[in-house]
């Protein structure tokens, strides 16, 4: 019999049809590692870092079978504060390809970024890929300049909380949820059941309040071309400027002053080493023993085209967004 399991395992092996796996070993290590990715000239040039702002925006870890887990915003501090020890390190430019994500971890990224250069003087230049939308826009308001594709969609300046309801559903089946709460809004946006006008109400308070954070965030650090008029009915219905939700391409967000210059990641390296007074600085990466980098462009999560953006980076591979609010962009909704 075992000799029967032999014969088979080693037919396998020879490649009778089955599938097989390339298994690499690598070091279990959570250290970053720094990665050159374009030289320098001359001697002591110094460095621009390359920091990704991809994907979703969640305090999560991501991740699959056979895939490295990884949490974007310990991600995101890490090499932040590598850039920030070492002195070689001359400027910064964040590599922005995101329609957000949660309020909280927006809202956190942003902050990092902000203590970054009151910390450093280091300047910091975000550069938008295809997407740099809702919560990924927030954090590109803590950038000294951003700089954007003519064709990237920028912009979404917003908050959605979304709930579903399945009440209908339950009752159809004959089955009935009940909750035992301490108080009469404990359980506002269950799923089993729907929502009443004082819970409504709460929720939309409180998006209004993060609504109003993104606001002030935006106006402090853009410079909106938008007229006074318009600034003041943003949340009037048939509203259709910076503040209302929508998107724009990179030319149009260079005309709104949402960014401040068009052009490819090249120019924004460019920008960044003028910056930072190292015209002929080394362009690095920071990655995890198991990651690859053979060029600015590498391992950037472009958002797949869909309908939605509900399978970005979504721990788990969950189809529906936890209950929450979000600064995100979801076309299609």
């Amino acid at each position: 019999m075992h000799r029967m399991w032999l014969i088979l395992f080693t037919a396998m092996v020879a490649g009778c049809g089955a599938p097989s796996f390339l298994v690499t070993p690598v070091a279990n290590s959570n250290t970053l590692e720094e990665q050159e990715v374009e030289s320098g000239e001359g001697w002591a040039p110094g460095k621009v870092a390359i920091i990704g702002v991809e994907g979703m925006l969640a305090n999560v870890r991501s991740g699959g079978f056979l895939q490295a887990s990884e949490n974007p915003l310990s991600l995101f501090t890490q090499e932040m504060k590598r850039a920030e020890d070492d002195a070689a390190v001359k400027a910064v430019v964040l590599r922005v390809n995101s329609p957000g994500g949660t309020v909280t971890t927006s809202d956190a990224m942003f902050q990092i970024v902000q203590r970054f250069k009151a910390k450093t003087h280091k300047p910091v230049v975000a550069a938008a890929q295809e997407v740099d939308a809702s919560g990924a826009y927030y954090v590109s308001c803590a950038a000294d300049k951003i700089v954007a594709q003519p064709t990237s969609v920028v912009g979404s300046i917003g908050v959605i909380f979304e709930t579903m309801e399945f009440s209908g559903t339950l009752d159809k089946l004959g089955i009935r949820a009940d909750a035992i709460k301490s108080g009469t809004l404990k359980d506002m946006g269950s799923p089993f059941k729907a929502l009443e006008p004082d819970e409504r109400s709460v929720m939309q308070g409180m998006v209004e309040e993060y609504f109003g954070r993104f606001v002030t965030v935006v106006r402090s650090n853009r410079s909106v071309k938008e007229s006074p008029a318009e600034l003041t009915k943003y949340a009037q219905a048939g509203y259709g400027g910076v503040f209302s939700g929508r998107v724009f391409s990179g030319d149009r967000a260079r005309e709104l002053g949402l960014i401040d210059q068009t052009g490819l990641l090249e120019d924004a390296v460019k920008l960044a080493k003028r910056m930072g007074g190292a015209p002929h600085a080394a362009v690095v990466m920071y990655k995890r023993p198991y990651g690859y980098g053979g060029s600015i462009y590498a391992d950037t999560r472009t958002p797949l085209p869909q309908a939605n953006v509900l399978r970005l980076e979504l721990p788990g591979e969950r189809g529906l967004l936890p209950t929450g609010f979000y600064y995100l962009w979801q076309p299609g909704i």
